[in-house]
């Protein structure tokens, strides 16, 4: 197994971390990193809309700000807890359950729903997701699924946001746990995955219209 689902002992609730964004993503991503610390236990995985280019300057961007290294994922890369990795541009990431990654070229306006997807089937209640600005409606299904195989999300606030259409189409599935201003939500993936306890306080249930698609039915 990859990790160990809730925390017993000093074993974490969560063991990975996924997040999407697209528009306004790079400023937000560099918030949340600059507030996981440096031991943050679990593995993150940052799904970022932007084209494909021959030199892909987020990894510096980003690691400018975060105590924890940066690393872009490449085919048959294991997670790494207290690593931040990066999906490359143009490319969805499908995972194993022990962590394995796989990389597969897609339209990138739908690889948060893809990466969503595979980690709730590969983590379980152990995926803890957030869908953070940009535009359009990345994510939205993914969350479905999360929610469905008993994991987790949390959606930026409007009034941070700038873009609300990835947050807005997730939160509208009723399967969003909080939705929070950015820099609480970034304390927040802190307080949950390290904090004993903390994740027991995310119940609530799942709306009756909020159906979940199978994991078969995407990609």
């Amino acid at each position: 197994m990859f990790g160990t689902g809730q925390r017993t002992g000093d074993r974490v609730a969560f063991d990975v971390v996924c997040l999407a964004a697209s528009l306004g993503g790079v400023s937000a991503y560099r918030e949340v990193l600059a507030a996981l610390p440096e031991g943050f236990p679990a593995a993150v995985v940052l799904v970022q809309h932007r084209p494909v280019r021959e030199y892909d300057a987020l990894l510096k961007v980003l690691a400018y700000r975060s105590a924890l290294p940066v690393r872009m994922l490449d085919e048959g890369d294991r997670l790494t807890p207290g690593v931040v990795h990066v999906v490359p541009a143009g490319h969805a990431a499908s995972f194993t359950s022990e962590g394995k990654v796989s990389l597969n070229l897609v339209d990138g306006h739908e690889a948060a729903d893809l990466v969503f997807a595979s980690a709730a089937a590969a983590f379980g209640p152990r995926l803890l997701a957030a869908v953070l600005t940009g535009r359009m409606d990345d994510g939205a299904l993914g969350v479905r699924h999360i929610r469905g195989a008993g994991g987790r999300a949390l959606a930026q606030d409007i009034t941070t946001s700038e873009a609300f259409g990835m947050p807005r189409a997730a939160i509208a599935t009723g399967c969003v746990d909080f939705v929070l201003p950015l820099p609480v939500l970034a304390h927040a993936l802190v307080s949950l995955v390290m904090v004993p306890g903390a994740a027991g306080l995310m119940r609530v249930s799942l709306p009756p219209w909020a159906t979940v698609i199978p994991p078969a039915a995407v990609g």
